[in-house]
Formats: C-alpha cells, sequence, structure tokens
C-alpha cells in the first residue's frame, strides 16, 4: 500500500483524487493539506511515501513548499499537480526538487501509474507538457554549462545508468537489465548526481532527454 499525502487548496480536487487513490488500487491517502505550510506537520505526522502536490496555493504555493521539503533528510519525494499548462511554474518545481509532474486532466490510470513511479524512487514527467517544460528548466545557462561539462566526466557504466534513468527505470529495473547489485546501481546514481549537480531523477531524466540518451540503444 502506497501512502499519499494531497496538497490542494480545493476540497472538490481533493475529493476525487481520494477517489481515484483507493486501497482497492493499491493507494491509501494517510492525511490531506489545503496549503502548502501545512506540509511539514503533516508530513511529520502522517510519514507519506509520496506527495502529490497542487503547484498554485493562496499561502504558500507548490514550488515553496516543495523546496522546504526536499531540504529535509529523508523527505518522500514530491509529485506536482496543476490544472495549469504554465510551463515555468513546473520548470521552478522542478528546480525545487520534484521528482516530477502531472496535469489535472490525467487519467485516472495514469494518475494511479504516476505516483507509484515517483513512490518507488523513479522520475515522472507528463508527456503533454514536458517538452516545453524542459526548455524552460533547462533556460538557465550556468546549469547548462555545469551539466554539459558533467557528461564528460561519467563512466561508461554512469552513462549506462543515467541512459536507464532517462528510460524511467526504477533502481530495480536497473540492476536487472546491466545485470548488477541495487547497491551498485545507487552508487552510480549518486556518483551521476555529484558529478552533474543533479538534485534528483527528474532532473537526471532532463539531462538524459536533452542529450539523447533516451533514444539511443545501449550497447
Amino acid at each position: 500500500m502506497i501512502r499519499v499525502l494531497l496538497v490542494d487548496d480545493q476540497d472538490l480536487v481533493r475529493a476525487g483524487l481520494r477517489g481515484l487513490l483507493r486501497a482497492r488500487f493499491g493507494f491509501e491517502v494517510v492525511s490531506e493539506c489545503a496549503d502548502g505550510d501545512e506540509v511539514p506537520a503533516a508530513v511529520r505526522w502522517a510519514r507519506p511515501d509520496v506527495v502529490l502536490m497542487d503547484v498554485r496555493m493562496p499561502r504558500v504555493d507548490g514550488v515553496a513548499a516543495t523546496r522546504a521539503l526536499t531540504a529535509e533528510e529523508g523527505a518522500p519525494p514530491v509529485l506536482a499537480l496543476t490544472t495549469f499548462d504554465d510551463d515555468d511554474a513546473l520548470a521552478e518545481m522542478l528546480r525545487a526538487g520534484a521528482a516530477g509532474f502531472v496535469l489535472k486532466g490525467i487519467s485516472a490510470v495514469e494518475l494511479q501509474r504516476a505516483v507509484r513511479a515517483v513512490a518507488e524512487g523513479a522520475a515522472w514527467l507528463d508527456p503533454a507538457v514536458t517538452g516545453r517544460v524542459l526548455s524552460a528548466y533547462r533556460a538557465t545557462p550556468t546549469r547548462r554549462r555545469r551539466e554539459d561539462a558533467g557528461l564528460d566526466a561519467l563512466t561508461a557504466r554512469e552513462r549506462e545508468v543515467l541512459t536507464l534513468i532517462g528510460r524511467g527505470r526504477n533502481n530495480d529495473e536497473i540492476a536487472a537489465e546491466l545485470v548488477i547489485s541495487a547497491g551498485t546501481v545507487k552508487t552510480h546514481v549518486n556518483h551521476i548526481f555529484s558529478k552533474l549537480d543533479l538534485r534528483n531523477r527528474a532532473a537526471a531524466v532532463i539531462v538524459a532527454f536533452d542529450n539523447g540518451l533516451t533514444v539511443r540503444e545501449l550497447p
């Protein structure tokens, strides 16, 4: 059972999400917040596996709440949720440390897949807006220079792992595909994050996407 914290300022939206993330689908909504300022206490109390976070809220928005949450040791991953076709806001969510994003018009099955993937340590970028959000995210020249320089420093194995991260694989799936241990995969992932100055897997997906790694076949 995947434990979910819902964060949205609209009661009807939270009710709808609650209906989609029920026990018979493998989820438990362990707590709800109506604004970002309620998130730290709810996370400490409910200990969710994933936080489904609205971007636009009146007091503390999703970007600020995500930035504060992901700065904490052992924080659960955040999946951004928005009705707004706002590339810059979603890019800011990624910079704040969100593991991915979905639009509120997503189907029930896709929402469940996204929450499950993020809870299991993968990234999830809604394909409906991914291209534009990636462009907004990568608009910072200094970040691109750091990531491009770091890419040259990756070992062949680290590039293979980055390629599979870009294709949405989690650590266990990467370990099975490369026939190495999950612990070794974790070490490679940590090295990739360090060399590329990345916060999480969503940022790694962006780098893999931008450098064409996701469309190449592994040797």
